[in-house]
């Protein structure tokens, strides 16, 4: 339930109470005594769903919005009026005026903004760098990112210019500060004893994750937005939701920055089109539904205005999200076509292994040396392989080739391969 009071001016009364009335709604009127413009005080108690009729009625009728109008969350109502009004007014969304508030609430003075995500990003970059989940995401319940990603589309829908332009900068300047603060650290830490010597960014799990991203990983953003808009207008799991939020830009940004400080451009590219593809979903998400969901400018006269704007920044959104899904899907083509060749000489080499032609050779894969870019610079894999053979054995004339014409048989591939013969002897 929501309590809403109305500090009515001098002369409003009857207007205030006969829009009350219209409106099908209880109220209690509280003479005003202090020093004032105002005669009284209104207070209307109504479910979630009603506010915004209620405040429409007002306007409607003529009711200065230079008034104080105040909403507060009723924690507990005891009346079994409520029920008829709860029934008279369905719906569990709230209202437009309490969806603004909340989303102006949500993104936090720049100072703290700016604060909390560079801490955020701090603890993300060394989560990345030590491999720890855990330590990723406890840097995501500290960042501040759900709510500007919100506040932006709040503003749009209901034409708050202001509230837009804010949740708009805020986006693109924190993951800009994201990415410069994991760079700093980055540049800060190579060559320095904290990392092991010939420490390799790019294969470290954690990092390897958003770098090699599929096209599914859209999804994580679509949800996380739409989950966003139920939680601010249902006032549900905010906390959770701002994590799921933060999981999907903040380690993909920090993983461009230590792209940037290892000067590894594929880590810019791959983890780049991610985190672009995830904050622009969000925002595609956020848009639609609260769209869909009825929100509204304040004055009718506005609404064409505001869905031409809104069909035009939808689109921009999913031109974008397309083309950097196009992005994904090289990345997530490249990355089957190395697992794939990785398996298939795995494979090959255990049924070579078997093989009666080759008696009593063991052969086991060394390395593969096939990354995502060589797929697209047609480089051709490198494939080491170990054969251990009893001592004094000799291998056959052009051993090295058949064993290269096997896996490319195998995998489909040209490939490059290195045989280093083993002399080897088990003790029973």
């Amino acid at each position: 339930m929501r309590l809403v009071q109305v500090f009515v001016p001098e002369g409003d009364l009857n207007l205030v109470l006969e829009t009350a009335e219209a409106t099908g709604v209880d109220y209690a009127v509280s003479e005003e005594t202090s020093r004032g413009e105002f005669e009284a005080v209104v207070s209307i108690p109504v479910p979630p769903a009603a506010v915004e009729p209620l405040l429409a009625e007002l306007r409607d009728a003529g009711f200065d919005d230079d008034s104080y109008t105040v909403v507060t969350a009723a924690e507990t109502v005891v009346s079994s009026r409520t029920e008829d009004l709860i029934g008279e007014f369905s719906g569990v969304r709230i209202s437009r005026e309490e969806l603004q508030s909340r989303a102006e609430d949500l993104a936090p003075a720049a100072s703290t903004y700016f604060t909390l995500l560079v801490v955020s990003t701090a603890i993300a970059t060394a989560g990345l760098l030590l491999d720890s989940a855990a330590t990723i995401i406890g840097a995501m319940v500290v960042a501040p990112l759900m709510g500007p990603a919100l506040s932006a589309s709040v503003g749009v829908v209901v034409d708050d210019d202001a509230l837009a332009t804010r949740g708009i900068a805020f986006q693109a300047l924190g993951l800009l500060a994201a990415v410069a603060t994991a760079a700093a650290i980055g540049w800060l830490l190579r060559g320095t004893v904290l990392l092991p010597p010939g420490f390799d960014v790019a294969t470290v799990p954690q990092v390897r994750e958003r770098i090699t991203p599929d096209v599914l990983a859209v999804f994580l953003a679509l949800g996380s937005g739409i989950a966003g808009v139920i939680s601010l207008v249902r006032n549900v799991g905010s906390v959770l939701v701002g994590v799921a939020i933060a999981v999907a830009l903040v380690p993909p940004a920090a993983t461009v920055g230590l792209g940037i400080a290892w000067g590894h451009p594929t880590m810019i590219v791959t983890a780049g089109a991610l985190v672009l593809v995830n904050i622009l979903s969000i925002n595609l998400t956020a848009l639609i539904f609260l769209w869909v969901s009825g929100y509204r400018p304040h004055h009718a006269a506005n609404v064409d205005r505001v869905y031409g704007r809104i069909r035009s920044r939808v689109a921009v959104l999913l031109v974008g999200i397309v083309l950097l899904s196009v992005v994904l899907g090289g990345v997530t083509f490249g990355t089957y076509q190395t697992a794939a060749v990785e398996h298939d000489v795995q494979t090959e080499l255990e049924a070579m292994s078997d093989d009666p032609a080759f008696g009593d050779l063991a052969f086991r894969e060394l390395s593969v040396e096939y990354e995502l870019i060589d797929v697209y610079a047609d480089n051709r894999p490198v494939v080491t392989v170990l054969v251990e053979r009893p001592p004094g054995e000799e291998e056959p004339d052009g051993f090295a080739d058949d064993v290269r014409e096997r896996l490319e048989v195998a995998t489909g591939v040209d490939l490059e391969v290195v045989v280093e013969l083993v002399d080897t002897r088990r003790s029973g």
